[in-house]
């Protein structure tokens, strides 16, 4: 389940975005709002809501007489609806003694209640209640050896209390109506449940979420216990988590913000308290503190009338949310810092005001002139002159108080001082006003462009919602935010930086070394428990009985959606109206890739950081900037793109400047000199990431051996020794092949124009570059093992399959879904709920991008070091004797089936999807035929689809782990072991 979510409106850099992904802050500026609650339950809900002027989202905001919150906005873009289920509480609200108690408690509200997962609500009330007892006793003992008695008699207990328990009967439902994403994550003021459903299924959603939030039963709870101990331990292997947790911590010392965490510590994760987690439950999940947001293809009227019947009976509750002591201001600059494997970098954080504050515009206007992806003072500075290896800043605002972070990673022997003080000269630069005048309106252009965008997503629209919600901020206010950053002037910003930035500041320094405060919960010893999967409640039985409206599969003819012109020098152009907004985008895709030469990554790499004779490199990011315009070019294995996209009355202008700057890009040898150390750099960083080693270095390995595209690289000395020249003349280069356009936008003639007068090349080159083959090995059961610094250890089973059939489509959505995807399969439900073996379990059998290339199953999991040999023994068991039931097939049946008659594809994306299947030798659109055959399959079709393709079959195993935690000879049972060094498999 997703813990930590952190919102970011701009567009930022891979290394950057896999950084702040870890947050677990979510923020926007707030001011309160009055609740009215209307006292009698007869009025007609239709008619009293609020609706806003100038809201490009639609949103009808209705209050229930209980306090309800229920947010309601259409998009018929495809038949689904965006559902949140928020509540105001997290884990700011836990008890001081009971850190991690909101956490788990959004672990438990997937356990279901009386009525839904529970086979004897009888007689396992009587067992649930002596676990609670037992852990009450357990909690407040402190002999070690009289815990321990007591935590055996919890197993014991639990184990009679799982006959009786039906596990992931929640997810069994959710699945079987064809949701999507189902997932929750927990964040300081805030708990979220969330899900994409299909339209139709609206009625049977809010039966099962009317049950599920209407009480809390917390069954199953050791065995959750350990999958929150598996997370836990995972955290400490998370180097960026532990740089966040640390910024937090001395930002705010005296605020439960800092003091204590979203997973709890590991002494409070070992002394729960169920008494506790009830109390929690009983105080902020009652509906006047709780709001429900849907957003997708719904009518107003008959939705609220529905939510209103399921979530009506809910009672009013009064919720007072505790208050916290003010934190003393920061006078001068804290420093801290943390160790671990990955490679360093460095936060600058400052402490802003609340979100109900209007400084946070301010903050977030100058986040933006700092950092915008294209112009900003850090952009232009720093990342486009290359004087660090990355840098990024970013804000996060919350209740009580917020953050505006700078950050940023070192290039190859410079320091971690260096990088802080070039961010802090990047603010010095915004006191004194040295910025383009024009900047701010430029920035207000592109954050319009920016909500335009997200209008088009139902999830941007119901999480603006969410944020609405949590901070108790009108809507009203929200939608004119940008009206409030229009108003500021630029002597306001320099007034306003000069007075907040001081030496106000907290600086965290990631290093490389081994942690020495690294904690890890040691998980007790859990007996198995019975998932009960041929179980069914009665709650099940009668959700099973509602009938739904049908919906069937959509069926697109591609080549009537797709246009297709011949502009003048007899290339194709393919396009797509869009009929919805004034955005638009052009991609020039041209027949040579990366295998045909391996220096074209580099090339296009090295003219991001070139100008032309007229004009520099800041120039051209600031041209593109002032347009609001964004390009990019992408060199993939066998083709190379090169993409505009902004508002369409910009294109053509952006299409000539980015065509000019092609043509005349000239050489800098500066520039080549940085990138090269760069690149060195990061091959360094990307040898520090497990996540890089296992999922591309061990895999890559396992799949291709010594001859594969991740060894065939370009040695650093060579690299030097390029010739600039050369790397220029292949960018131009590539417009001497036939190029294939597509646009999406509303202005088809003036797009064909501007393409005709930019691009008026008559004649083509040949592709006549040898393309480098990768030849796929077998895998023939191998071991593949890598040491590395980490708490957990990772698998990761790799076998390969038969090459690309369209006739296997319907086995394969259906195994993934009933064997090893999601919260009620198969591999999770032995795995994570019976065995508590891993907190993440995974199997999938994945099918080529391309006609004859083989297809692949992967099995994967992140588990203790200690439970290694017993989790590979689960896993291989299960891989070679699928457990057969037939109402769990049904499920996933029911769920496949749904989920295809509820995709659409529109927009931009048909195209896509188009070139997607012809690469597969497709050329219609294929899904009427899939949902026919996924509809025709039974249970034993899929065991047999298990025994023809995944049973007995010879898989490479690759291990990563503390080698000091593994005994490496229990690994040589599943074959050969080898021991691989990282710098072998990247080969630099």
């Amino acid at each position: 389940m997703q813990k930590f979510n952190i919102k970011i409106t701009k567009k930022i850099n891979k290394g950057f975005l896999a950084v702040i992904m870890i947050a677990f802050i979510i923020g926007c500026t707030s001011k309160k709002e009055p609740i009215v609650y209307h006292s009698e339950k007869s009025f007609d809900i239709t008619k009293v809501y609020k609706s806003f002027e100038n809201d490009p989202t639609g949103l009808r905001l209705y209050t229930l007489h209980n306090g309800l919150k229920v947010y309601l906005s259409k998009n018929t873009d495809e038949p689904k609806i965006e559902t949140l289920i928020a509540v105001k509480a997290g884990s700011t609200y836990d008890p001081a003694d009971q850190t991690g108690l909101a956490h788990y408690l959004e672990h438990m509200l997937f356990k279901g209640t009386s009525k839904l997962g529970t086979a004897d609500w009888e007689k396992e009330k009587k067992e649930l209640r002596e676990i609670s007892h037992l852990y009450e006793m357990h909690k407040n003992t402190y002999d070690t050896v009289r815990k321990k008695i007591i935590y055996k008699k919890i197993d014991s207990i639990s184990g009679i209390a799982a006959n009786y328990a039906i596990a992931n009967e929640y997810d069994k439902m959710i699945s079987s109506i064809g949701a999507e994403g189902t997932n929750a994550f927990t964040s300081n003021e805030m708990t979220v449940y969330k899900n994409k459903i299909p339209a139709n299924e609206l009625d049977k959603w809010l039966a099962v979420e009317k049950e599920r939030f209407s009480e809390l039963v917390l069954r199953l709870f050791h065995t959750e216990l350990e999958t929150v101990y598996e997370e836990f331990n995972r955290g400490q292997d998370n180097d960026g988590r532990k740089q966040f947790t640390a910024l937090l911590e001395n930002l705010f010392p005296k605020h439960p913000y800092g003091t204590q965490t979203t997973i709890g510590t590991s002494e409070h994760l070992k002394n729960p308290s169920m008494k506790a987690i009830h109390n929690y439950f009983d105080t902020y999940y009652v509906p006047n503190n709780m709001a429900l947001i849907l957003v997708g293809d719904l009518d107003f009227d008959t939705t609220i009338r529905k939510v209103e019947k399921a979530f009506g009976s809910y009672v009013y509750k009064s919720v007072e949310h505790p208050e916290f002591n003010q934190e003393l201001p920061i006078t001068a600059p804290v420093e801290a810092t943390v160790y671990g494997p990955n490679a360093a970098s460095v936060y600058v954080g400052f402490r802003t005001a609340s979100v109900n504050d209007d400084e946070t515009i301010m903050v977030n206007l100058i986040d933006y002139l700092l950092a915008n992806s294209s112009a900003g003072l850090i952009d232009l500075n720093l990342n486009s002159q290359q004087k660090v290896q990355s840098a990024s800043s970013f804000t996060s605002f919350k209740k009580d108080y917020g953050m505006h972070i700078l950050y940023g990673m070192p290039k190859k022997d410079q320091s971690l001082a260096e990088v802080k003080q070039l961010l802090l000269d990047q603010l010095e630069l915004i006191k004194k006003g040295a910025f383009d005048d024009w900047l701010i309106g430029a920035i207000i252009n592109d954050l319009t462009l920016s909500q335009i965008q997200s209008l088009e997503s139902s999830k941007a629209v119901a999480y603006d919602y969410m944020y609405s919600f949590v901070y108790n901020q009108p809507w009203e206010d929200r939608l004119q935010k940008l009206d409030k950053l229009k108003k500021i002037t630029k002597q306001q910003v320099i007034d306003f930086a000069n007075k907040f930035y001081k030496e106000n500041y907290v600086v965290i320094n990631k290093v490389v070394g081994e942690d020495p405060n690294q904690v890890k919960v040691e998980n007790p010893k859990i007996t198995p428990v019975n998932v009960n999967r041929d179980q069914v409640s009665e709650f099940t039985k009668n959700f099973n009985l509602m009938v739904s409206d049908s919906l069937e599969p959509q069926q697109i003819n591609y080549k009537e959606l797709i246009k297709e012109a011949k502009i003048s020098n007899g290339t194709k152009f393919s396009y797509i109206k869009n009929k919805t907004n004034d955005l638009a985008s052009l991609t020039i895709t041209f027949p040579v890739g990366s295998d045909h030469n391996k220096k074209l990554p580099i090339a296009f790499s090295y003219a991001d950081y070139l100008g032309t004779a007229a004009l520099s490199n800041e120039a051209v990011k600031k041209e593109f900037y002032k347009l609001g315009v964004k390009y990019s070019f992408d060199v993939q294995e066998d083709k190379t793109r090169i993409s505009i996209s902004g508002l369409q009355q910009h294109i053509p202008e952006g299409l000539k400047l980015l065509f000019s700057v092609i043509k005349e890009l000239k050489p800098d040898t500066l520039a080549y000199e940085k990138l090269i150390d760069r690149i060195d750099k990061s091959r360094a960083d990307k040898k520090k990431n497990k996540s890089e080693i296992l999922w591309k270095g061990m895999m890559s390995f396992s799949k291709y051996g010594e001859q594969s595209r991740l060894r065939n690289v370009t040695p650093i000395v060579d690299l030097k020794a390029q010739s600039t020249f050369e790397l220029v003349q292949l960018v131009k280069g590539i417009l001497a092949y036939t190029p294939e356009f597509f646009y999406y936008g509303n202005n088809v003639n003036g797009a064909q124009k501007a393409v005709e007068e930019n691009y008026p090349r008559k004649t083509f080159k040949e592709v006549t570059e040898e393309k480098a083959k990768f030849i796929e090995k077998d895998n023939v059961g191998n071991v593949y093992f890598v040491n590395y610094d980490m708490v957990q250890a990772e698998l990761l089973l790799v076998s390969k399959s038969i090459n690309y059939d369209s006739k296997l489509t319907a086995g394969t959505l259906l195994f993934n879904s009933y064997f090893g995807s999601g919260l009620s399969s198969i591999v999770f439900q032995e795995l994570r709920e019976s065995k508590s073996l891993a907190y993440a379990a995974m199997s999938s059998y994945a099918t080529a991008r391309e006609k004859e290339k083989p297809n692949y199953l992967y099995a994967y999991m992140g588990t203790q070091a200690n439970k290694l040999p017993e989790a590979i023994s689960a896993m291989k068991a299960l891989l070679n004797e699928m457990p057969l039931n037939e109402a769990q097939f049904q499920s996933a049946k029911e769920s496949v089936l749904k989920t295809i008659a509820a995709s659409r594809i529109n927009k931009s994306g048909i195209y896509w999807n188009y070139k997607r299947l012809q690469k597969l030798g497709i050329d219609y659109d294929n899904r009427v035929e899939v949902y026919k055959a996924v509809n025709d399959f039974n249970l034993q079709d899929l065991n047999q689809f298990f025994e023809s393709h995944i049973k007995g079959k010879s898989f490479d195993m690759m291990v990563i782990g503390n080698k000091k935690d593994i005994d490496l000879n229990l690994l040589k049972k599943y074959g050969p072991v080898k021991e691989l060094e990282v710098d072998y498999l990247f080969n630099f």
